[in-house]
């Protein structure tokens, strides 16, 4: 994983995966480095990410008082509980739905759980965490957050997008981004994660978006896009028009054969790599 520190409230934690047919997501979690320390979703389901090692050289694991779970998606929950148990001081906010969805895996100590819905607040110290439901999002349990300390948002997956090449999904800032590039991949997000924008009142969608105008965040921090500052109106551009944009139409098993096709063999299991088959001589 790669850390990006933001100036002195927020310290990024970045990694991305590969999509195929697509190019590569970018994964962040977050530091807010409040008086309470506030850790935001904490990275991949995936072996060996190394999010722990990460987190620990941005904060004091033990310090960390809120993991503040945008929603409870396998990219989102890697490290949960390895976490509660290195921050015993921690608790888990989320909602009802996502304490419920968690517990079909393994259950939340709901000791440790803070329940907030949008709309509701959380003190953290020295600045108040204001959440809401973003415009775009793929579970029902999803509260992003405004910080009202360092007018920075964290919209969960809402303004993601797939990126051309690992160091655009890994870098710091998304002005390294081309905006062409940026915009495809927003649209084409919305349209993968959030398919239902397409049946939307496009009326009732759009004031979805009050909360983030009135709040005016310098800073959009999503959990698939590299940070994102100054960009709201080209954001809320965006979500204006992906009602609009193409939906997407994955593979099918005909396609699914072709990509396969195209990988190469699988090396046998147990055959050495760079040496000669042993076996009988003909001639």
């Amino acid at each position: 994983m790669i850390t990006h520190r933001l100036g002195r409230d927020v310290t990024v934690l970045n990694d991305h995966l590969p999509v195929p047919g697509m190019g590569f997501l970018t994964v962040n979690a977050f530091v807010l480095h409040a008086a309470e320390p506030v850790v935001v979703d904490t990275g991949l389901s995936l072996p060996d990410r190394g999010f722990m090692d990460a987190l620990g050289s941005a904060v004091d694991v033990a310090d960390v008082r809120w993991i503040w779970l945008t929603h409870p998606d396998r990219d989102h929950t890697g490290a949960l509980f390895e976490l509660l148990a290195a921050a015993p001081k921690a608790r888990v906010v989320t909602t009802f739905l996502g304490a419920g969805i968690m517990s079909t895996e393994r259950p939340l100590p709901m000791d440790r759980v803070y329940l907030l819905n949008p709309g509701q607040s959380l003190d953290v110290g020295d600045r108040t965490l204001v959440g809401f439901r973003p415009p775009l999002f793929d579970n029902p349990a999803t509260v992003g957050f405004v910080d009202t300390g360092s007018r920075t948002c964290f919209s969960s997956d809402c303004f993601g997008a797939p990126l051309s090449s690992e160091d655009l999904a890994s870098c710091g800032d998304v002005a390294e981004v081309p905006s062409d590039e940026l915009r495809a991949g927003q649209l084409l997000w919305a349209t993968v994660d959030s398919p239902w924008v397409h049946l939307v009142d496009p009326v009732a969608y759009l004031s979805t978006a009050r909360p983030l105008r009135a709040m005016e965040p310098e800073l959009i921090l999503s959990t698939h896009l590299p940070p994102s500052a100054g960009r709201l109106p080209e954001f809320l551009d965006m979500l204006a028009a992906a009602p609009g944009a193409d939906p997407f139409v994955g593979p099918d098993q005909r396609g699914l054969e072709e990509m396969l096709a195209g990988f190469e063999p699988a090396r046998p299991v147990g055959r050495p790599v760079g040496r000669p088959t042993v076996g009988p001589t003909v001639t």
